[in-house]
């Protein structure tokens, strides 16, 4: 291999989708931010450029007024040219006059020539909303208009009037609005930052990390390479991310309690085939002991046959538990009778002192899965002869019937004790027995619902039991 060949360079990281989501949410929210105050800054531009050019009026006014007082304290209210051409410089005016009894008085007058579009305006009669269209106006107002400003004079029953070229006002507007803009833009970008940064880091990491832990938890549930924290907050996010803890929590301990299952189940499997090739060596040895004609051999190896097959069905039943699915239902026609006596007949061969009474009719034929009625029909028969044979119950009968409600074994036992009324149904919680494992009935309802129907208890007491099949072609 050339030892100068460079290694190939990592593929570069890419950022999740939802990241790139939110991230480009927040930028639009910035700029949506960003236009919102400066559209805002622009509405309340117009009233402030208004209030700038009242108050640029007034100081031309005001000047204009210090320079009437002037010539109010000379003689004869006359000053010479050049202290005339100084006032109004002073004041940046053209020319001032006052209207006193209908007499147009001209207090002071420029020596240049006044050229441009005359506009009259009458600070005395304005409103807010004439000044805001009057600011509108100036900004596109010709550059050589004059305004005629009047106003109320020196003393309250003059009038002055007072010449300003518009060119100065305009041009100190655009300046102002310039201004405004300029410090506008800087409030928005700085507002806009602040609530960018807030909602990056109060809702936009938050979202991400969960949004990950959610594809995460997509993508593989059981191979968690980090978990999400808990959180103190309270808000809705908060809620979330420890919502989603607790089920990534819950989530990972249920996968290895799947896994330990799966690696028992393993064992159990291996135990079971052994147990029963031990089981299967050991019953034909009881065979042979059963043909000894040895009194004690004889009586002792009933029981140990009897022994041998509990051991068989309950590895059996087991095994069967630990599947992780029954078999589909092929549900096809059955005689219901000859199904039922067939499970009773293996059911029963170790307990020949019950008595099984079969009251179904014996031309009924009903649409379900032979092989799921034939098991499911044994193991509620051997429950309930176990259950007599253990409780000494006389006399011992097992009796089917056909009701409106649906098919009925019916037994003559002690009935259930409340520990096995109350966890019915559930594997290794509900046998009345020691050595049960409450799985017959676990397995035989799960047939029932297999084939579209369900099992229950219809009744229990000291009379006996009754569990009822129902499917949906029992219907008398």
């Amino acid at each position: 291999m050339n030892g100068n060949a460079s290694a190939p360079l990592p593929a570069p990281v890419r950022q999740p989708a939802s990241a790139r989501w939110y991230h480009g949410l927040s930028f639009r929210l910035f700029g949506f931010t960003l236009a919102a105050i400066l559209f805002v800054e622009g509405l309340i531009f117009i009233p402030s450029a208004s209030g700038f050019r009242t108050a640029w009026l007034n100081e031309r006014l005001q000047a204009a007024r210090i320079a009437a007082l002037a010539l109010d304290a000379s003689p004869s209210r006359m000053v010479s040219e050049e202290l005339a051409q100084q006032l109004l410089e002073n004041a940046e005016v053209l020319s001032v006059a006052e209207v006193e009894d209908d007499m147009h008085i001209q207090l002071l007058d420029s020596d240049m020539d006044i050229e441009g579009s005359y506009y009259q305006l009458d600070l005395r009669e304005t409103t807010p909303v004439r000044r805001v269209m009057q600011v509108m106006g100036a900004f596109a107002a010709p550059k050589d208009r004059i305004l005629v400003i009047t106003a109320i004079g020196s003393t309250p029953d003059r009038i002055i009037e007072v010449v300003v070229p518009q060119a100065p006002l305009r041009k100190d507007l655009y300046a102002y609005g310039q201004r405004i803009l300029g410090l506008s833009f800087l409030i928005a970008l700085i507002a806009a930052t602040v609530i960018y940064v807030l909602l990056h880091f109060v809702v936009v990491r938050p979202m991400v990390r969960v949004t990950a832990s959610v594809e995460q938890f997509r993508m593989d549930p059981g191979g968690w390479t980090r978990r999400l924290q808990p959180t103190s907050r309270r808000d809705e996010i908060g809620r979330a991310q420890n919502a989603l803890s607790d089920m990534e929590e819950a989530v990972a301990d249920a996968f290895r309690q799947r896994a330990h299952l799966a690696e028992l189940g393993t064992a159990v499997a291996k135990i079971n085939h052994d147990l029963r090739n031990s089981l299967a060596s050991a019953q034909l040895v009881s065979d042979t002991l059963a043909r000894s004609e040895d009194p004690r051999v004889q009586k002792a190896a009933p029981r140990l046959e009897r022994a041998l097959t509990r051991a068989i069905n309950l590895a059996s039943e087991t095994l069967d538990y630990g599947k992780a699915a029954p078999q589909p239902a092929d549900m096809q026609p059955v005689s219901l009778r000859g199904c039922v006596e067939e499970a009773a007949a293996e059911a029963l061969a170790a307990w020949p002192e019950v008595e099984f009474i079969d009251d179904l009719p014996s031309a009924r034929i009903i649409h379900a899965d032979p092989e799921h009625l034939h098991r499911l029909a044994t193991n509620l028969i051997r429950n309930a002869a176990e259950a007599m044979v253990a409780a000494a119950s006389l006399p011992k009968r097992i009796t089917v019937t056909l009701t409106r409600e649906g098919m009925e074994f019916t037994d003559t036992g002690p009935g259930l004790p409340p520990n096995a009324r109350d966890n019915l149904f559930k594997p290794f919680a509900a046998s009345s027995r020691k050595t049960g494992t409450g799985l017959g009935l676990v397995i035989a309802r799960e047939l029932a619902v297999g084939m579209g129907g369900d099992l229950v208890l219809a009744s229990t007491g000291p009379k006996g039991t009754v569990f009822r099949l129902i499917l949906p072609d029992l219907v008398v």
